[in-house]
Order: structure tokens, then C-alpha cells, then sequence
């Protein structure tokens, strides 16, 4: 699983499939019954570490990142941080129409600058003092210029380059393209090269629409042909017949479009006929070789795919969103960031390590040596454990909260899986004190706060002490003796699986506090009220012990 060792993941109790029929009380035995597998399939899918779950202070339970509902709060562009509202989305897309530009080649940003004067522009007699820009990109030196594309003001970038296509000439729209229609009809259809993306989808849209209108028509049904006298000369009253007998028309039938829908049969309908003649194309690839195609990555980012990178076009950045997130069982928030854009606040964010004790384990005789300051941040690798031989691990419970908690450890003898070492908590049971300040701890009697923890450890791993105890924090004994991986004396003689050899310990922790009741208000019972603050947590997490030594 992790490559790091040692680690803990939590186990988000959503992953728990218990049938919604059964009592409550035979839930909550069969779910003290139930153990846990960390090495099922399944468990891959609930564990976390605890900087990734959230905590619902209604249901008081964990919950991951599979368990909430996440709404979309704002849009934005990461590149220039403005706010898009969401009714822009459906006309202008997903993408920022601020001239905020990628590079097709290496995903770089583009900035728009001036561009050098044309070497023949002189010899044409052109205006020297007629300025253009290009788009560039300051990582791999990629230009607008290479496919031919220059704008004539700095603004305005994603409405001039929607209208120019590669080479420089200008874009037959939908709109222009009607037009033409109007004035003259006998004109013929434009080639199927002039006839890019968004006016193919144009015609298709436009085709289906009039598709779809006409099939409504024709399933008008008799209250249609009340309203005909003459129904009998129209072709569209003779679908309507037919439509009396195909069902169409009745209301007891569903009043949906026609089952058979003729397609696009020419170039104004949607219609565009393949080019299959690839001569051009494959002598380019003999020219230019192999580098000159572009990648699979590049396509995905353009509208139309491409061959080469002579044709790809700038990207526009694409919006990204701050959402919130929902309790999926009681609805209520549990993340909120703040609406500003360039605000990395929360409103709400009530995560797990806030309520649920941050567990850390370590060797209590570590093998690895120290790391030198100027070699830092390193990870201390640990040797592989000795199978058959106890080993002793200190873990550590650090209460965040500002009461008293009472912990319950349980852990199964063996581990489960093919190779079950034995495991033993040496104090399952213990107290951590509140997470008060740390002045505060310092003005209380610290003879007597010595003289407990002397008492309770004498330097040597006892059963049923603790190993040291802090402000908040308490550390215990964990004793294990892995398993021999050899085969021999195995059943399942097939190979080690990935991450077989890593021994994983699954530990049931119960956790009990009783809140502060100062915001109570009523006139309940001592006994009434106890009952009421006293709270309860238990979940399943995993102890990533370390790897076992294959000798």
C-alpha cells in the first residue's frame, strides 16, 4: 500500500455494508462482532490518512471523500482569478474568454505581445505604422505566428482567434453562412475543407432541431385533425393519419420524438465526408519525421485532433471551481470555502484530526541511524523485521480535544492474510487528559505530575501501564512477532503479492468524553444531563508495521 513505513490510515465507516432491515440492536452486535481485513479488496477503498477525512458534529461520525456531496460554490480561471457566474457557462463553456491562453505544445502560459513586421511588407507598400500581436510562449518559444495567426489589438484575444483559422483566413460562421443562403439560394454548398468544427455542429443542431419540429407535427394525433378541414391535401395531414395508427397520437401513448429520423444528407445539414486521400500527410512524415506529430495529450486538449503540431491551436484555461461539501446522511455543511477568489479560507471546515486523536508509531529500539541536519527532510528507513522474533513499537495518542477522553484499544491475536503474526497491546485501556494550554500545564504542581508518571512507567515495556504520558498526548507498548514468509508450511503456496511482506495490524478504537454543558439550558436532571453529554467514537484504522525479512 504505502511506501512509507511506518504509517496509520483511518477506515471510513461508509465502506460498512450492513442490510437496513435488521434491528438496531442486532446491528450495532453484529457490527461489535465484525472484524476488520485490510488486505480485502475492498478496504483499498476505505482507508485514509486522517489529514484527508472530515467530521459531521451532527451524525458524529468520520466521513471521507466518498461520503459527502460536493456544490460547486464559484468559477474561476486559475490564470487571471476572475469570477465567472454560472449562467455563462452554458453560452461561453467551461473555458475563460479573457485572453488567458496555454501553450499547445508544453502547457505553458502565453502572453501577448507585439509582432515582428513582415519582411515583405515593405515591397507591398503597407502602412509601417499598422502594428500586430501574436501570442508567445516564454517556455518553449512557441508562437502564434508559426500557424499563421496575428491579432490586431492586444484585446480581445478569444473573440479574434474564434473568428481566424490556422493560416490567417477568416472563419465561416452559422450566422455568415444563412446569410449567403438568403441572398442567394442557388449558391452551392461550401467544401467540406471550409467546414470546421463549430459550423458542422451548427448544421447538426439546426438539422435535428427542424427533425425534431416536424416529427412533433406529425404526431399531432385526431385533435390535430379537427383543427384541418382539408387534411387530405397536405402531406403533414397524412403523417397525422399514420400517426393514428402507429400510436403517436394517442395520450394513452408516449409523445415522443418518431423511432426513424433520416440523417444529414449534405454539407448544410451536418454532412461532412471523410477525407481518405493521406498522400499529403504521410510525405509530410517522411519530411519532418516522427517529433513533428503531436502526442495524444496535445489532441485532447483541442477541438479538432491534429497530426502535427504545426496544427494545434492555444488552449484557452479551463475554469476551476471551489465547491462545498455536504454530510450525505444529515445534509449539513461540513466544508465551506469563502467565495473571494483569491482567498484560501474556509468557512466552515470541520476535518477529522479537530475531534478523533492523531496516532503515530515508531520502533521502540529503532535501527536506522540519525540523519545529519544539512541531508534533512529524509526518511529514516527501518530494517526488515526478524520473522519469529517479538518486537516492540511505541504508539502514540494525541487528543485534540479540549476534554478528558477515555480510549478502548482491541486488536484480533493474529493478524489476517496468509501470514498471521501475533499481536499484543501491552495497555489497551487508558485515560488522555483535555488539550488545555500549555501555560496552563506549566502553573500546575509539577512534583506531583512526576511523581504519576513514575509511577506508571518503570522504563520497561509492563503489561496494563502506559510507556509515557504528556499534556494530551499518551504513549503505549505494542508487541509483535511476524510471521515467517516461507512457503513451506503454507497451504497457498503461490508466490508473495505486492506489499505481501508488509505486516498490517487492524486496531478497533473506542473513544468516550463527556463535553463541557455550560450552554445547557433547561431544567433536566444531574443524571438526565450526564447522560445527554456523554459521547462515544469507534472505528477501525491500520498500523503499517513494517516489512518482514524474507530470510
Amino acid at each position: 500500500m504505502a511506501l512509507v513505513l511506518p504509517y496509520t490510515y483511518i477506515q471510513c465507516p461508509c465502506s460498512d455494508n450492513s442490510p437496513p432491515d435488521l434491528p438496531q440492536a442486532r446491528q450495532s452486535q453484529s457490527s461489535d462482532e465484525r472484524t476488520f481485513d485490510p488486505r480485502d479488496p475492498r478496504s483499498n477503498f476505505s482507508l485514509y490518512p486522517l489529514e484527508y477525512l472530515l467530521y459531521c458534529e451532527d451524525c458524529q461520525q468520520i466521513r471521507c471523500p466518498r461520503c459527502v456531496n460536493e456544490e460547486v460554490v464559484t468559477y474561476y480561471c486559475p490564470n487571471c482569478l476572475f469570477e465567472v457566474p454560472s449562467s455563462n457557462l452554458r453560452s461561453e463553456g467551461n473555458r475563460c474568454t479573457r485572453s488567458c491562453y496555454q501553450c499547445p505544445v508544453c502547457i505553458g502560459p502565453l502572453q501577448v505581445m507585439e509582432a515582428p513586421p513582415d519582411k515583405d511588407q515593405s515591397h507591398l507598400g503597407a502602412d509601417s505604422s499598422e502594428s500586430h500581436f501574436a501570442l508567445y510562449c516564454q517556455y518553449c518559444n512557441w508562437t502564434s505566428t508559426e500557424i499563421g495567426i496575428k491579432f490586431e489589438r492586444p484585446s480581445g484575444i478569444y473573440s479574434q482567434l474564434s473568428k481566424i483559422n490556422n493560416g490567417g483566413d477568416l472563419k465561416l460562421t452559422a450566422k455568415e453562412l444563412k446569410e449567403r443562403r438568403k441572398e442567394n439560394p442557388d449558391e452551392p454548398p461550401p467544401a467540406d475543407s471550409d467546414v470546421d468544427t463549430d459550423l458542422q455542429f451548427a448544421n447538426l443542431k439546426s438539422f435535428y432541431q427542424s427533425q425534431l419540429a416536424d416529427t412533433n407535427a406529425a404526431s399531432g394525433g385526431m385533435s390535430a385533425l379537427h383543427d384541418n378541414v382539408g387534411f387530405g391535401s397536405s402531406a403533414a395531414s397524412l403523417s397525422r393519419i399514420m400517426a393514428m395508427y402507429t400510436g403517436h397520437g394517442h395520450a394513452h401513448k408516449r409523445n415522443g420524438p418518431s423511432d426513424v429520423m433520416r440523417e444529414a444528407l449534405s454539407t448544410d445539414e451536418g454532412l461532412k465526408l471523410a477525407d481518405l486521400d493521406e498522400t499529403a500527410q504521410i510525405k509530410k512524415l517522411h519530411q519532418e519525421g516522427w517529433e513533428a506529430t503531436a502526442t495524444v495529450e496535445q489532441n485532447l486538449q483541442q477541438a479538432e485532433v491534429q497530426r502535427f503540431q504545426d496544427g494545434l491551436r492555444p488552449i484557452p484555461h479551463l475554469l476551476r471551481t471551489k465547491r462545498s461539501k455536504r454530510c450525505s446522511v444529515c445534509r449539513h455543511i461540513i466544508s465551506k470555502p469563502e467565495n473571494k477568489v483569491t482567498s484560501t479560507r474556509f468557512k466552515i471546515r470541520l476535518v477529522a484530526k479537530s475531534y478523533i486523536p492523531t496516532i503515530t508509531i515508531k520502533p521502540l529500539n529503532p535501527t536506522a541511524g540519525p540523519i545529519p541536519i544539512t541531508q534533512r527532510p529524509q526518511i529514516q528507513e527501518e530494517r526488515p523485521l526478524k520473522p519469529l522474533r517479538p518486537h516492540h513499537y511505541v504508539i502514540t495518542f494525541k487528543n485534540p480535544l479540549f476534554d478528558g477522553i477515555k480510549v478502548t484499544l482491541a486488536t484480533p491475536n493474529s493478524t489476517p492474510g496468509r501470514f498471521s503474526s501475533k499481536v499484543t497491546i501491552l495497555c489497551p485501556q487508558f485515560d488522555i487528559d483535555a488539550n488545555t494550554d500549555m501555560w496552563d500545564d506549566a502553573l500546575k504542581d509539577d512534583d506531583k505530575d512526576k511523581k504519576r508518571k513514575g509511577e506508571e512507567s518503570s522504563g520497561q515495556p509492563e503489561a496494563g501501564k502506559i510507556w509515557e504520558r504528556g499534556r494530551n498526548w499518551v504513549s503505549i507498548i505494542l508487541e509483535v512477532v511476524p510471521a515467517s514468509l516461507r512457503l513451506d508450511d503454507q497451504k497457498d503456496k503461490s508466490p508473495l503479492k505486492e506489499d505481501e511482506d508488509i505486516l498490517e495490524i487492524p486496531m478497533f478504537v473506542r473513544m468516550e468524553w463527556e463535553p463541557d454543558s455550560q450552554q445547557d439550558v433547561g431544567g433536566a436532571s444531574a443524571k438526565e444531563r450526564d447522560a445527554q453529554e456523554k459521547r462515544e467514537l469507534a472505528y477501525w484504522c491500520v498500523l503499517g508495521v513494517g516489512r518482514i525479512s524474507h530470510d
